[in-house]
């Protein structure tokens, strides 16, 4: 149900910080009842633009018009009174609260002519708008003894109780189940009927066209388009997110084979990994597929010694290694990296060149024992231009950059290990479509150096399109092999559910 009048109208947005030009002169609007998809490359501008609409960023030039009205957002609280309310990807509950707390923290409502808090009416109210959006939870029950899914319906349910009409969704469904993401269309979906507007930031197409009624471009901090999801499709999408055509998403590259790098005998790992066996040559992507519980991730750092192996072998160029921590594995050539960069892979308040350098600062050592700062500095500056990562300079805070650029400075802090063999984890989840094929350049260019890439990857698709095998793991077990040339969905799926 749309309204010809916008809710929602943002003309000419500019916004810049110290060294960074994020905005200029963009323009986004949105009706009631309609779910609009904001599209772009990681550091497009997407979550600037949404930062400014809800309270978080002053923008510095640009009108802001909500039903017409022109209007001068100055903080979240004066957002969500205009009736705009965001969630963010990192959800904002309290798990030692309950729901009913969650749902009205910072707007409680006392008992008439008291300051105690009225729970009965939080109760009620909270319990009314679960329902609206078909929760069944329980508004008593803590936030830590529920699952994502019912937290993001908690996060749906607080902006309800402050009389949202249009709630911005920022990458909602990252930690979701299938099940759970069709949940939550089906909540967009009755929003929609309530005629509230929904802004629907995500990198998975497949959402966009299920879910969004029309969708807005940004690249490089400027605005590209709008358009009717019913009249574009996936590939022209991409066109106008990156500015240039993608005529292989998957860019694959056939390398001649070498000697074996890493052999794997009987590995196992209490109840998560049952005797696994595999060997990867240099120069070959080896790809991991499998569901959620497959044991991929277990596998992998069992390999890198972040797990304790119960038995099994593990093998380097023809020699039994022992690989105890991580330490082992990397002074044998073995690099992982997690499919959590931001809890394993980087120190968020530090800078790009200390994140790249931190596992090889012997390397930028003086005869003095201290750090040479010009060499860190030098390599760093190599890599930033190498991998094409984006960033105003070396020194800028890693937390600032987008996910793309900050999964290149976790490769690029392995790649001035030289590692032999580089086990990467959920490369691209949460990365858009052109950081994405970037780094499957970097994957085939550590094919052509000789290097044996372990790719793990929930993208059936990317598992296919990149890798030179598949491997496929069912609760633990290693259940199938697949050849490139054999490489299909129903393929994987078969071994992948045990049949």
């Amino acid at each position: 149900m749309t309204d010809n009048k916008p809710f929602l109208e943002m003309v000419n947005i500019s916004k810049s910080f110290p060294g960074v030009k994020a905005l200029q002169d963009v323009n986004l609007k949105v009706h009631k009842g309609e779910v609009l998809a904001l599209l772009g490359e990681n550091g497009a501008g997407k979550s600037t633009l949404m930062k400014i609409l809800s309270g978080v960023y002053k923008k510095d030039t640009g009108k802001i018009l909500i039903e017409g009205n022109e209007v001068n957002i100055q903080g979240i609280k004066q957002a969500e009174e205009l009736g705009v309310t965001i969630i963010h990807q990192e959800l904002s509950v309290l798990p030692n609260l309950t729901v009913a707390q969650n749902i009205f923290l910072g707007n409680e409502k006392y008992s008439k002519g008291t300051r105690r808090i009225n729970k009965g009416w939080m109760k009620e109210r909270s319990k009314s708008f679960l329902e609206q959006i078909g929760c069944s939870v329980d508004p008593n029950t803590l936030v830590k003894d529920i699952n994502v899914g019912e937290m993001q319906m908690i996060e749906i349910a607080k902006a309800l109780s402050k009389n949202s009409s249009l709630i911005i969704m920022d990458e909602p469904t990252t930690a979701l189940t299938d099940v759970e993401t069709k949940k939550l269309f089906e909540v967009i979906r009755k929003l929609k009927e309530k005629g509230i507007a929904v802004i629907y930031i995500s990198h998975r197409m497949d959402e966009i066209f299920e879910i969004c009624d029309s969708i807005t471009v940004l690249r490089d901090g400027k605005y590209v388009g709008d358009v009717a999801t019913k009249d574009v499709t996936k590939d022209e999408l991409i066109t106008m997110m990156v500015g240039r055509k993608l005529e292989e998403q998957f860019p694959y590259k056939e390398v001649e084979k070498r000697s074996t790098l890493l052999k794997v005998e009987n590995l196992s790992l209490k109840d998560k990994v049952r005797n696994a066996s595999f060997e990867i040559k240099a120069g070959e992507i080896l790809g991991f597929a499998g569901l959620m519980g497959a044991g991929r991730t277990e596998l992998a750092k069992t390999i890198f010694g972040d797990y304790k192996k119960n038995s099994g072998e593990i093998y380097i160029e023809g020699e039994k290694v022992n690989i105890s921590s991580p330490k082992d594995a990397i002074e044998q050539g073995i690099c992982y990296l997690s499919e959590d960069r931001k809890k394993e892979g980087l120190i968020l308040g530090m800078s790009v060149k200390e994140n790249m350098t931190l596992s090889n600062l012997q390397s930028y050592e003086n005869k003095f024992m201290r750090i040479n700062k010009k060499s860190e500095k030098e390599e760093a500056q190599t890599y930033i231009k190498k991998l094409s990562i984006k960033t105003p300079s070396e020194n800028q805070i890693i937390k600032n950059l987008s996910g793309g650029n900050q999964q290149k400075v976790i490769l690029a802090k392995w790649l001035m290990l030289s590692p032999k063999v580089l086990i990467i984890d959920e490369p691209t989840k949460g990365i858009d479509v052109g950081a994405k094929k970037e780094i499957y350049e970097v994957l085939n260019e550590l094919k052509s150096m000789g290097k044996a890439v372990i790719m793990i990857s929930s993208d059936m698709a990317e598992v296919i399109g990149v890798s030179d095998r598949v491997i496929v793991m069912h609760e633990g077990k290693i259940t199938g092999e697949l050849k490139r040339d054999e490489l299909t969905q129903e393929n994987i799926m078969k071994y992948a559910v045990g049949i």
